[in-house]
């Protein structure tokens, strides 16, 4: 769930779990300027930098411990900038809205599924964790309601409570994914190709396919997993 290790299997959160063409806007449907566009929202690359930043500070007491390098924040804040607008996508369909205390309560989850998670990445803190995972501190009240969005989902999905059996468990995590899915496609997610693609397996920005040709029997670095919704 956070960390490089755990990111590796599964970048999703919760309770169920970069080129000059890039500089031209004939070369990409993003329009420059734009780190990505979802629907209607415009993820301008200043506020992502501003995020980065942001990370980048939170990670300096945690030199050498934290091992999300500087290169890999912007793909990895943007990843999580992607996920907030699915997940508020999705909440909006479903006719969700949640209270500031269910986003506290959030925050209050996440922290203690970090603290939980510390030992095995290798972390002594739930900050390190986060972090670890591209999530600054500024960030926690978005994840926070992402949180308490999907807890509120699948409450919703289960009939009013949380999910107590295994195939409760089984059928509120189809239901979410499914969901997450169509929110994804019907945002008609643009990442800019400076910083790759989208992995709608992940929903994470991934390298993208090279525009250069490849020695022969040398494959392509970049994934071809998730390359459209699944749904």
């Amino acid at each position: 769930m956070f960390g490089r290790k755990r990111a590796r299997r599964a970048a999703a959160l919760g309770a169920a779990g970069l080129g000059a063409c890039a500089l031209l806007a004939a070369c990409s449907p993003v329009k420059m300027g734009a780190a990505a566009v979802i629907g209607n929202q415009r993820i301008t690359t200043a506020a992502l930098d501003t995020q980065v930043a942001d990370l980048q500070a939170s990670a300096k007491p945690y030199a050498g411990q934290v091992q999300l390098t500087s290169a890999e924040m912007p793909t990895a804040v943007l990843s999580w900038l992607v996920r907030f607008a699915i997940m508020d996508q999705l909440a909006a369909s479903a006719g969700i809205s949640v209270t500031q205390a269910q986003v506290q309560q959030g925050v209050a989850s996440i922290n203690a599924q970090a603290a939980s998670a510390a030992p095995e990445e290798g972390y002594k803190t739930a900050t390190e964790v986060l972090v670890g995972a591209g999530i600054s501190p500024q960030m926690l009240t978005a994840i926070g309601r992402y949180q308490a969005d999907e807890i509120a989902y699948a409450e919703k999905a289960n009939g009013g409570k949380l999910p107590s059996t295994t195939a409760q468990n089984t059928a509120v995590t189809a239901a979410i994914g499914k969901a997450q899915c169509q929110a994804a496609k019907s945002l008609n997610i643009q990442v800019s190709p400076q910083f790759g693609r989208l992995d709608y397996s992940q929903y994470a920005v991934v390298a993208g396919a090279s525009t250069l040709s490849q020695p022969e029997g040398v494959p392509s670095p970049a994934s071809t997993t998730g390359l459209a919704p699944a749904c």
